[in-house]
């Protein structure tokens, strides 16, 4: 793996993440312009676009960015909210949850990484694995889960060697494409 370029590491708050939110689709568009994503309908900018304005109001919002040290250019962020213990996606797993898991979600403590992007030139050397430690190093929730694209081998491969649980599969949407959930058991 080539090094870890320096970068600057940032995080936002939702109204700092509004000011920046051209700069955010504009790395989701680099990033998804790709097969298979390019041209599906629930890959587009404008959805990624409204997914991200609605996030903006969850509870829990945070977005951050590294952006290159020498030339301040936005390479990668991360966001997330606290995971809604009524979310569809979370709830279809049904018993496939572990029951501390479950428990966590209840009581607001479970963190609901839900975009973690790399511009591709700049993919494999460490940016990806950064964002994610800084941005679950300072939240309240101890837990952490995700959803990943069973087909993006690159982060499919990476997470389970951070420490996540393939725990099922499911779809965002009937337009979507199949998942896996994942979840990053509390660090002691």
């Amino acid at each position: 793996m080539p090094h870890l370029p320096e970068v600057t590491i940032t995080r936002h708050t939702p109204a700092a993440a509004k000011g920046i939110m051209e700069d955010l689709v504009t790395v989701y568009t680099e990033v998804y312009d790709t097969e298979p994503y390019r041209g599906d309908p629930f890959f587009s900018v404008e959805t990624y676009a409204d997914r991200l304005r609605a996030a903006f109001d969850m509870p829990g919002f945070e977005v951050v960015t590294a952006h290159l040290a020498d030339t301040g250019r936005l390479v990668g962020y991360v966001h997330g909210v606290t995971l809604p213990a009524d979310k569809p996606w979370w709830n279809s797993l049904g018993d496939q949850r572990p029951a501390d898991a479950l428990a966590a979600a209840a009581a607001d403590e479970v963190f609901w990484l839900r975009e973690l992007m790399v511009l591709p030139m700049y993919g494999n050397r460490g940016i990806g694995r950064a964002l994610h430690d800084a941005v679950i190093a300072d939240r309240t929730e101890p837990w952490t889960a995700l959803t990943c694209i069973t087909d993006n081998q690159p982060a499919r491969n990476a997470y389970p060697r951070w420490g996540y649980q393939v725990i099922g599969q499911i779809k965002h949407a009937p337009e979507s494409p199949v998942y896996d959930a994942m979840v990053l058991r509390p660090q002691l």
